[in-house]
This record gives C-alpha cells, sequence and structure tokens, in this order.
C-alpha cells in the first residue's frame, strides 16, 4: 500500500538534474501547479529557441547546449527547444506512416483570419487572432475548414516538416484507440480491469471497468501536483525513467510495474479525477487485448491509412512501453489530418479507419456532474469521455488537450479542424484557455458565414 513515508523516500533518492528529467517525460497534467513566478517570462519573440541559439553550433557552444539530465532541459525558455526535438533526447518507438502516398491538403488561405477578434474569458478587451497565437507561444498552427487549409503558420522550433511533442493530446488517441475496439467488441467497456490484467488483481484497479478508465471516473491514491515533493507522480515518473535509478531506488522500474501498485482512495465512478495513470492502464488494456502495443496498433489502425506525411513516434521506458498517457510525438498537419477523420465520422481516402460509433460515443460526452466534481472553472457544462474534452456547446465542438498549448479542436457544426502545437511557459491549460477556447470559437463561426472551400 502507497504512504506518505515511501513518497518521501522515492523522492528523495532524485538528484535534481533526473527529477526534472523525469517530470518532463513530455508534462503529465493539465492544470498548472507550479509555484508562482517572481518575474514575467520572456514573450513569444524573446523566447524564441532560433533568437536563444540553443543547440547551434558544431558544436553548439557549452552555455547554449541541452541535455536530457540537465535539470532545466524541460523548462521555460528551453521547452521552447526541447518540445521539438525529444527523439534526440531520449528512448522512443516509432509510429510508421507506410510506404503510400500522403492524403493531399488542399489550400485556399484565408488572410482576413489573422484579423479576427474575439474576447478573451473574464475581460472586456479585444483581441485579434494573429495576437492570440503570440501570446500563447504557438510553434504551430493548423486550421482546416470541410478538409481544406484555410490557415497554417509555424514558429519556434517547428517548420511544416518537423514533429512536436503532443504532450496530453496523446491521451485522446490513445482513448480513441480504446474506443474503437470498445465499439468492435474486442474490448468489453463493463470488464473489471482485474480481469482483463491479472497483474492488477491487488491494485486499485482491479475492481474498476473499462469505462471508468476511459471517463477517468476511478478512485486512486493518486496526487499529479508537483509541486508536492510527496506526490505520487514523482513514482511513477521514476518508474518510467529511462535513466539510471538512483542509489538506493528499490521501487518500480516500469509504467506497467508502478500500475500494479496503485491503491485505492473512495469509490470508481462517482467523480472526474484527471489522472495520467488511467491513460497508460488503457494503454496495457490494448496492447493484452490485442497483442500489440499503442504505437505499433496506431500505426496499423490510423497512421498508415490516413495518409501521413511523417512518421510519428512515443518515447518509451526502459522496457520499451509506449508513453500512452504523454509520449506522442507528430507532425502538425498529420495531427489535423487525424482530426478531419473524427470530423468526417471515421473516414479517410475512402475507407471507414475508425468506426463511427467510436466517435459518436466521444462525441456524445461524459457525466457532466461528475465531470463538475473536478472544479474547471473555465470549463463549465463540459465532460470528459474516451479521453477527450467535450464542451456541450451549441456546436458540439470536442478537443484533444495538451499542456504548454497542444491541441486538437474539432467543431462538427462548422466542419472545422484546429490543431496547435505549443510551448507556453506556463504548464497549465488555465494560462491559456482563456485566448484558446473563445479564438477557436470565433474562428469556427467567422468560417461558418463563409462559402465552403471548393476541393479539386
Amino acid at each position: 500500500m502507497a504512504t506518505t513515508a515511501p513518497a518521501r523516500r522515492t523522492r528523495s533518492h532524485l538528484p535534481l538534474a533526473r527529477a526534472a528529467a523525469l517530470l518532463a517525460a513530455l508534462a503529465l497534467f493539465p492544470v498548472a501547479h507550479a509555484a508562482p513566478r517572481t518575474t514575467p517570462p520572456l514573450d513569444a519573440a524573446a523566447s524564441d529557441p532560433q533568437a536563444l541559439g540553443w543547440m547551434q553550433g558544431f558544436p553548439p557552444p557549452e552555455a547554449k547546449r541541452i541535455r536530457y539530465t540537465d535539470d532545466d532541459y524541460f523548462s521555460f525558455p528551453k521547452l521552447r527547444w526541447t518540445a521539438c526535438h525529444f527523439r534526440q533526447l531520449m528512448p522512443t518507438v516509432g509510429v510508421s506512416r507506410g510506404s503510400g502516398a500522403a492524403s493531399p491538403l488542399p489550400q485556399q488561405s484565408d488572410p482576413a483570419i489573422d484579423a479576427l477578434l474575439f474576447t478573451p474569458l473574464n475581460t472586456h478587451a479585444t483581441m485579434t487572432w494573429a495576437q492570440s497565437l503570440q501570446a500563447n507561444y504557438t510553434d504551430g498552427i493548423v486550421v482546416l475548414h470541410d478538409g481544406v487549409v484555410v490557415y497554417e503558420r509555424y514558429a519556434g522550433c517547428l517548420q511544416a516538416d518537423g514533429q512536436h511533442g503532443a504532450m496530453s493530446v496523446t491521451k485522446s488517441i490513445t482513448g480513441l484507440l480504446g474506443e474503437m475496439l470498445v465499439a468492435e467488441g474486442v474490448i468489453d467497456e463493463n470488464e473489471t480491469l482485474g480481469a482483463v490484467i491479472p497483474e492488477l488483481a491487488h491494485s486499485a484497479f482491479a475492481d474498476a471497468t473499462v469505462r471508468q478508465v476511459l471517463e477517468m471516473t476511478t478512485a486512486l491514491r493518486y496526487s499529479e501536483d508537483y509541486a508536492d515533493p510527496n506526490a505520487e507522480v514523482w513514482q511513477f515518473s521514476a518508474a518510467g525513467s529511462t535513466l539510471p535509478p538512483a542509489p538506493g531506488y528499490t521501487g518500480p522500474r516500469s509504467y506497467y510495474d508502478y500500475l500494479t501498485t496503485v491503491q485505492k482512495q473512495g469509490r470508481h465512478g462517482q467523480a472526474f479525477g484527471y489522472k495520467t495513470i488511467n491513460t497508460d492502464a488503457l494503454g496495457w488494456i490494448i496492447a493484452r487485448r490485442t497483442g500489440t502495443p499503442v504505437s505499433t496498433l496506431l500505426s496499423e489502425r490510423i497512421w498508415k491509412r490516413l495518409g501521413a506525411e511523417q512518421d510519428a513516434y512515443y518515447t518509451v521506458d526502459s522496457t520499451g512501453t509506449p508513453f500512452a498517457g504523454g509520449g506522442f510525438n507528430a507532425g502538425l498537419r498529420d495531427l489535423a489530418r487525424l482530426g478531419q477523420v473524427l470530423l468526417q465520422d471515421g473516414r479517410a481516402n475512402g475507407q471507414q479507419i475508425v468506426p463511427a460509433a467510436a466517435i459518436a460515443r466521444i462525441r456524445a460526452g461524459g457525466d457532466k456532474r461528475a465531470f463538475a466534481k473536478a472544479g474547471y472553472p473555465l470549463l463549465p457544462g463540459w465532460s470528459y469521455r474516451g479521453m477527450w474534452w467535450v464542451s456541450h456547446n451549441d456546436h458540439g465542438a470536442y478537443m484533444a488537450r495538451g499542456v504548454h498549448g497542444q491541441a486538437l479542436y474539432i467543431d462538427p457544426t462548422a466542419k472545422v479542424v484546429i490543431a496547435r502545437f505549443g510551448s507556453h511557459p506556463t504548464a497549465g491549460n488555465a494560462a491559456n484557455d482563456p485566448t484558446t477556447l473563445p479564438a477557436f470559437d470565433a474562428l469556427a463561426r467567422y468560417l461558418m458565414t463563409r462559402p465552403l472551400p471548393r476541393t479539386p
């Protein structure tokens, strides 16, 4: 049984550099818990990684090098370089796009979008779309209207042919795979995890159902408050690290090993609680039921079939297990293609690659009352299902969200997909939601006033 004392002992064995590295194995949580800043961060232009010279030169000057073992390699402003270069820093496993041609993304840019006005939440002052990109430290953004690119911009560390950490957008991709398998009858949503994975029989997951994991209504003794040195996230991070263990460390050495130790706190199914380990438990269910890791399943079922331009990849633990809760990295245009598949009820290139029933279940959303108990003041009336965030607004918009500004926003009514990668200095979405949410909604409603783009 996990207790406060073992958590403290585990944390105390982590040198500062290693602790930061473990934390930054792709930022796990959506709400900021970091200590308040004492000085304002550099703005987007001043913190641009090219302007700051990170990792430039052959070799880079010592003062401009970024290493996995540095205690600040994923701290601002270094994270503005790191977000595009995880595979240069840690072990990964590929998600193959196959050898086929990429599916076309027709372009009809709309120059009026930059001047689009909206009002950020809890303010009276308006902001333009272009200003919001700078405010949110946007590394890249692609907007599709009915499958046509109407807006595309890159900045910071990202170019059109580059890749970027998706952070917790990864959870929604894992959730999509889970919902696909539920729709196909491969996984029974009412089955308990202990029945699917006997190794979890003595953990908190034993009597949780697959559905409760998909909706994150499990009752787990687990905190992702990084400001708390005794939080269980430190144990999970240590378990997933590929670095040599600290002297005296005797804890779990993989994501799966850690999951077997999680203990229960409360009753399953009562309240939403955002905990990354739910997604890694789902990744284990997927692997156990299909005989393949999420990286392979994503490649075979989606990435090779949607016409991706680039291979993608996951970071992995010391056993090669993909980090299903936050380790996915991809090209931005391919993330937009994935959003278009969902917008089209699972169809791509004339094929049904995702069961329409899986997407319908996600769009329907989860239990609003259970979600409300988690206390997200900027997301009133929202819910969570299939590891997607569902707005329940009049357009039925839903999205995948990740720390530091990662987003995949889908508005079925407006036929709009917005894919964004960012490197905001504050991890939690509460820092960018006041501009992001009204900006995305305003753009979708603006695009509805235009004729649908003509495709070749």
